[in-house]
């Protein structure tokens, strides 16, 4: 499971994410960043229907350090996923190509990634307000100019503010496992998911996956194998091999001393390949 996730009860899903948004309107540090000064609580708003949401906020509390970075680097560095807008990706990362990674923990791989290969542009979603500052503070200290930060959903993100084959990749790694049974309706890589991040991707662009959870690996594997927008890089047609610009994290390590295989699933975007919408 993701450091920035965790698992909640199926009862009430509907009442239950209700319940989040209005914490989110009056947990302290959503009254932190007034004035659009750093990531807002609940940036969609009731502008878009509540979907079945595949992660879960973590509450955890934002140091002084944290909340200073915000404040300081959110106007240029950071955005809110409202839904309202449709990003120019060009002029947000100076020309640069763009990868889109869902959900970052703490940042440390993401600025780890944006450091080694600083050609490409990582626009960094998640709704961890301790994670966003965290790789804010870290881009910072290590002087990076090519990441930016989204906080909200990335679901509303790719339907409502990417353009058509805006990105030259997708890196999921590490999502909820939501390992019960009647939970997997939250997993996030799904033929639905698919359907939407096709369209979205340069042909070429590479959706890369990671798991430690098994079964969620396997899922993976089947729903982009059966997708006609994406073909296997393994030329075997199932797992490929960690690839060197993925980081071992430490959450990865804890995982793997456990016991767990890690898994990463990477497709292509084929050029010929359909997808609703296209």
């Amino acid at each position: 499971m993701s450091e920035t996730q965790m698992n909640v009860t199926s009862d009430g899903e509907r009442e239950g994410e209700s319940v989040v948004a209005a914490a989110d309107r009056t947990h302290p540090w959503s009254r932190m960043f007034p004035d659009g000064s750093g990531p807002a609580a609940d940036p969609a708003g009731s502008h878009f229907e509540r979907r079945i949401r595949s992660f879960q906020p973590r509450r955890s509390r934002v140091t002084t350090g944290q909340a200073d970075v915000l404040r300081r680097l959110w106007p240029s560095w950071g955005l809110d996923i409202d839904g309202r807008r449709v990003l120019d990706l060009g002029a947000l990362f100076g020309g640069l190509p763009v990868v889109l990674e869902i959900g970052f923990g703490m940042g440390e791989a993401t600025a780890r990634m944006a450091a080694d290969d600083p050609g490409t542009g990582i626009l960094a979603a998640d709704v961890h307000t301790p994670g966003q500052g965290n790789l804010l503070r870290l881009a910072e200290r290590a002087g990076l100019t090519n990441v930016r930060v989204a906080n909200g959903d990335a679901i509303i993100l790719l339907r409502e503010m990417l353009a058509p084959a805006a990105l030259d990749g997708i890196r999921v790694y590490f999502p909820d496992p939501w390992p019960k049974t009647r939970h997997h309706k939250r997993r996030l890589v799904q033929p639905e998911f698919l359907d939407l991040a096709a369209p979205r991707l340069k042909p070429g662009a590479v959706l890369h996956c990671a798991t430690d959870w098994e079964p969620y690996a396997e899922q993976m594997l089947d729903v982009l194998t059966a997708h006609p927008a994406f073909e296997n890089t393994a030329p075997d047609g199932g797992y490929a091999p960690r690839p060197d610009f993925r980081p071992l994290t430490r959450f990865e390590g804890q995982g793997i001393d456990k016991g767990h295989a890690v898994r990463d699933v990477i497709f292509r975007r084929v050029a010929d390949g359909g997808a609703p919408g296209e």
